[in-house]
């Protein structure tokens, strides 16, 4: 009993210990990967899909105003006590003639009517050409919506990135840490440091231990931020090839950069042709001052019992119709819709301002940020060789535990400051490009 109370305790083991191991689900995860799953489960961008395609419609909903109507009318009626006189009906009070009317109790009829617009002042092709303006800008609002998914996916990469180095330093800081606490203990002991010392270098191992504490929820909530938007189950751990986070080179200048924001950025883009789209809206309100022409056909068919009867009645002709009121009902749509125009170009104007700031922003802290690497890979190199000079007093009684505790502290933080910086020189460097408009292609070199 006892052998098999054991196998059994062995396997419900075995099992939880499985599970758990298949819980925690790590993915390898590069740069390229993340963007694409992120593109791929996007719900923004699966919007502006729907957005596209709802343009799309009024597009092909415009070119169906060239179709030609037809409308089938038809009824049939029920005459009570009706009384039908023929025009031109003799008298017959002095002729002695009695032609009665027949008795009408019942009609039908029925009528097809079919119109092809011939003329209407150029309000259907305006209304296409319009329409086809406002979808090219839906579609260059999703490039653009892309571009920002895509510079969002990279800030979240780069976050995460900076919370698992971050992980890393501090362990390795705890682990020195809590050697030099052993040391320190043996010391004391042997009568050779003082007690006040030893509780200097536990205090600070117990801060780091705060620290890794912080560090691990930080990257905790990173991970699951960009499992969150690659569309990855909650909690997969995530191992990053990192190899995308140093410095790309890129010898292009600032004209360079604004250069190309003038020619790619999608949202001016979309602007530009929203304005094209207003000012075809003022031709096309004008034109409601214009007749409209049209092609007209049809067919009637009627049947009155013990009456007459009309078949194959087709007819074709051209119709015309104005509206005379909007001879003073247009005046006040087209300053609606010229009013629409010059808003439309005051925001391209703005637009175009806008532009000019952020690349210039982004460049200065591109600029900024790889400064900082520079400056930070000299205060790593001062900060360990300090620490070594710290150590090397400390451990011949010429500097203090205090002294020796803060060197320990500069060099973890130049170590820290230096990965971050270069995880904000890698976001820097992507948002320039997102802010020239050219993100995509830029990260395809």
């Amino acid at each position: 009993m006892k052998r098999k109370g054991a196998g059994f305790i062995f396997i419900v083991i075995s099992i939880c210990f499985t599970g758990s191991l298949s819980a925690q689900v790590k993915k390898q995860l590069t740069l390229n990967d993340a963007i694409n799953l992120g593109v791929q489960n996007s719900k923004q961008l699966q919007l502006n899909k729907e957005k596209i395609l709802e343009a799309a419609a009024a597009v092909k909903e415009a070119v169906e105003k060239k179709l030609p109507d037809a409308g089938v009318s038809g009824a049939y009626m029920r005459l009570m006590g009706s009384n039908i006189k023929m025009k031109g009906e003799p008298n017959n009070g002095g002729s002695g003639s009695n032609t009665a009317m027949p008795d009408i109790s019942q009609a039908v009829y029925g009528i097809m009517n079919i119109s092809l617009p011939l003329y209407a002042g150029g309000r259907i092709r305006l209304g296409i050409e319009s329409s086809r303006y406002l979808e090219q800008a839906a579609r260059l609002d999703a490039d653009n919506n892309k571009d920002e998914g895509i510079q969002n996916i990279i800030e979240a990469f780069a976050n995460l990135y900076k919370s698992a180095s971050a992980v890393k330093l501090v362990q390795d800081n705890l682990q020195q840490s809590r050697q030099r606490e052993k040391d320190f203990s043996n010391l004391e002991k042997n009568g050779l440091l003082a007690r006040n010392d030893l509780l200097k270098a536990q205090l600070q191992t117990s801060n780091i231990e705060l620290s890794l504490l912080d560090a691990q929820n930080n990257l905790q909530m990173a991970t699951v931020n960009m499992d969150l938007m690659l569309g990855l189950p909650a909690h997969t751990e995530l191992e990053l090839d990192t190899t995308e986070i140093e410095k790309r080179e890129d010898d292009r200048t600032l004209e360079d950069f604004l250069q190309a924001a003038t020619t790619n950025r999608k949202d001016i883009q979309a602007i530009s042709y929203r304005k094209k789209a207003a000012a075809t809206l003022v031709k096309a309100t004008e034109a409601q001052l214009y007749p409209n022409l049209q092609l007209t056909g049809g067919y009637i068919a009627a049947d009155i019992p013990k009456f007459f009867s009309i078949t194959n009645a087709v007819n074709l002709g051209v119709g015309v119709s104005y509206n005379i009121g909007s001879l003073w009902k247009t005046k006040a749509k087209v300053q609606q819709a010229e009013a629409k125009e010059r808003e439309m170009a005051l925001t391209e104007q703005m637009m175009g301002d806008v532009l000019q700031l952020q690349v210039n922003k982004s460049y200065l802290n591109l600029l900024s940020s790889r400064k900082k690497i520079d400056v930070y890979i000299k205060a790593v190199e001062q900060a360990s060789e300090n620490y070594k000079i710290v150590k090397n007093k400390f451990d011949n009684s010429l500097a203090t535990t205090t002294d020796l505790l803060e060197a320990d502290v500069a060099q973890f933080q130049a170590k820290l400051n230096y990965t971050f910086a270069k995880a904000d020189a890698f976001v820097a460097y992507h948002k320039l490009l997102q802010t020239a408009g050219i993100l995509s292609s830029g990260l395809e070199k």
